[in-house]
């Protein structure tokens, strides 16, 4: 059979409502009179059969993640769903790579996506490069964290909302993979933001600047059931951040459990016995270059590191990247040149995850995700992209 795959329609909102809610087990709430698959920001793509029926479906995201100190166009996949009785047909192959195509038509460098199963999106280039994980430890454990003197803690507000936004973007800007919170897909107001949870606090100096937050909920109960949820634990200082998780230590009596969502690398992690912290979850994420001229233009290099490197790249799913190219660094800057050697031979897979600093040249080398080149091309490639560790707060 013949699929036709096309953007969603008007017409076809019910039908991908009811193939999502399936997908997904939401297929109980009946679909809201102002729902579309489709809003600023958001693009679907379907596959419908010879009849008409949609069959398939998944969604771009026009978002933008941080590289090396500079937001990178990326797509963020979603809600790709297919028919229960046609699983396992290349349908989601048909749909996604029409998807990559069209992303990178739009300007997306870069695709990310939160997996329910990897294979089929490693079977299209996509590989796991860091995980979104929220950790759970005996609410006690902060207790021995005493607040700074000089810091204050207040309820945020209103207008607390540009310096909040900006904390976060200084970290966002200093990692790698972070969301650019910005764009038509982070459109909420701040009275919106502020009562999405059950308390977002503040922490202020003795001259009113606000050098940290945390967004928080509560959670039900009293008894040992009870748990308190910091979602955003950000300090700008070492005084900022303690003060915070002095503040979290307070409801041990009737939340005996504390979860902290933090980054892979977070400061709030030395301020704690790490042998007292489980996972409570952890969901991985994939990465993949959708237009590799385009990505490694946009990231962020090393500015002291100057040289080149000849690649020869293989991707099938996305045949404008393949071939040999040099990519060249000088003062922080990157480019992809056409032509060279092809010396050091890179998989689709294995340049995604070299891309967010997630392995290094020997990893990718074990995988089979690298090979050719030698020593001294391994030491290029891993200073290019030497870390910090890719991670992420938003899931999508």
């Amino acid at each position: 059979m013949r699929y036709e795959v096309r953007p969603l329609t008007s017409q076809d909102q019910a039908a991908a409502w009811k193939l999502g809610s399936l997908a997904f087990g939401y297929h109980d709430r009946p679909m809201p009179e102002d729902w579309n698959s489709d809003s600023p920001g958001r693009y679907t793509l379907g596959a419908f059969d010879d009849s008409g029926r949609l069959v398939a479906k998944a969604v771009d995201r026009a978002q933008q993640q941080w590289f090396g100190g500079r937001a990178v166009p990326t797509s963020g996949v979603a809600g790709v769903a297919v028919a229960p009785e046609l699983r396992g047909k290349g349908l989601a192959r048909l749909v996604l790579t029409r998807l990559l195509g069209d992303a990178r038509d739009r300007g997306a460098a870069i695709s990310t996506l939160f997996p329910t199963v990897p294979f089929p999106y490693r079977r299209l280039g996509w590989e796991e490069a860091g995980w979104l994980t929220y950790l759970a430890l005996p609410t006690s454990a902060l207790s021995g964290i005493r607040p700074a003197p000089g810091i204050a803690l207040r309820p945020a507000t209103e207008g607390d909302m540009p310096a909040i936004f900006e904390l976060y973007r200084d970290v966002a800007r200093a990692g790698n993979a972070l969301m650019e919170r910005s764009g038509p897909l982070w459109n909420r107001t701040a009275t919106e933001i502020l009562e999405s949870f059950d308390g977002m606090t503040v922490a202020v100096t003795t001259d009113g600047e606000v050098v940290g937050y945390a967004s928080w909920e509560r959670g039900p109960g009293y008894d040992s059931s009870g748990k308190i949820t910091a979602y955003e634990l950000i300090g700008s200082t070492h005084d900022a951040t303690s003060t915070l998780l002095a503040m979290f230590a307070g409801w041990a009596s009737v939340a005996p459990t504390a979860v902290l969502r933090l980054s892979t690398s977070d400061p709030a992690l030395y301020e704690v016995a790490t042998s007292s912290i489980r996972i409570e979850s952890q969901q991985p994420w994939m990465i993949r270059v959708v237009d590799a001229a385009a990505a490694i233009a946009a990231r962020g290099w090393p500015s002291h590191l100057k040289g080149s490197v000849d690649l020869d790249l293989a991707d099938v799913e996305c045949p404008w990247n393949e071939g040999r190219v040099r990519l060249v660094l000088d003062s922080g800057q990157a480019a992809l040149e056409p032509g060279g050697s092809g010396e050091v031979r890179m998989t689709s897979r294995g340049l995604g995850v070299w891309y967010a600093s997630a392995a290094s040249p020997a990893v990718l080398r074990r995988a089979g995700f690298l090979s050719g080149g030698d020593a001294e091309t391994d030491s290029f490639l891993m200073a290019a992209t030497a870390g910090p560790a890719p991670t992420l707060l938003d899931y999508f």
